[in-house]
């Protein structure tokens, strides 16, 4: 909550770049009371892909929607890697989110095995596949390239290995959508203040999926800024 007021406060000065907060659950709706008025937009971590039913502990896309969201991530690493998140659940909670009006964020991103043993044209492109399958409203839709190797360990893809992933997500919105130059894709992975402007000056990369440095707000301001450059 004392971040998100830090960030509401500063609103003004973000000019043309959305921002966007996603807390836990249980902070969802004091953060939508605190940024009110401000355009700082609201998002959740996940979502379930029904709307109703017997399952203890989720949180469905009408809830959310109530709660004052605009965004939802979906299929973000570590829920694949903890929580049995699949590109079949992807694809059903990413129909949910937008049927339901919400903007659905998609995660996609490989190991280091996979990417040590240069499979991650491969991964990337199955993932693309699964997870927008008999889908084709990209325009409703953020993409997220977070390579897993570089969530939380302090490691972050150069600029270059980065374009390159976002270069081939835009290859493969080309044979979805003629909008493809218009949908957003964003870069998660270590993003820091010292990183924010060489990855954003890259030709594919319109923004960041900021992680532990968005815990920080003078951090997570200097991140916005870099975007703005």
């Amino acid at each position: 909550a004392g971040l998100a007021k830090v960030i509401a406060k500063s609103a003004k000065a973000f000019g043309p770049s959305e921002v966007l907060l996603c807390p836990p659950f249980v902070w969802l709706s004091k953060v939508a009371e605190i940024i009110k008025g401000t355009p700082v937009k609201l998002g959740a971590q996940n979502m379930l892909w029904e709307d109703v039913g017997a399952f203890t502990g989720e949180i469905s896309a009408p809830m959310l929607k109530a709660a004052g969201c605009q965004y939802v991530i979906i299929g973000h690493s570590e829920r694949r890697q903890f929580f049995g998140e699949t590109d079949l659940t992807v694809s059903m909670k990413l129909h949910k989110a937008v049927k339901t009006g919400l903007t659905p964020i998609i995660c996609l991103g490989e190991s280091l095995q996979e990417r040590e043993s240069n499979q991650t044209e491969r991964i990337i492109t199955t993932q693309f596949a699964n997870g927008f399958k008999d889908f084709d409203d990209f325009e409703k839709v953020v993409i997220a390239y977070e390579p897993v190797w570089a969530i939380g360990t302090g490691k972050t893809a150069t600029a270059e290995q980065a374009q390159e992933i976002h270069a081939l997500l835009r290859r493969l919105l080309q044979e979805k959508t003629k909008k493809f130059d218009k949908i957003r894709i964003l870069y998660g992975g270590s993003v820091k203040p010292e990183n924010a402007g060489e990855l954003i000056g890259q030709q594919d990369i319109d923004g960041f999926l900021v992680g532990g440095a968005s815990l920080k707000a003078d951090d997570f301001k200097a991140i916005i800024a870099a975007t703005l450059k």
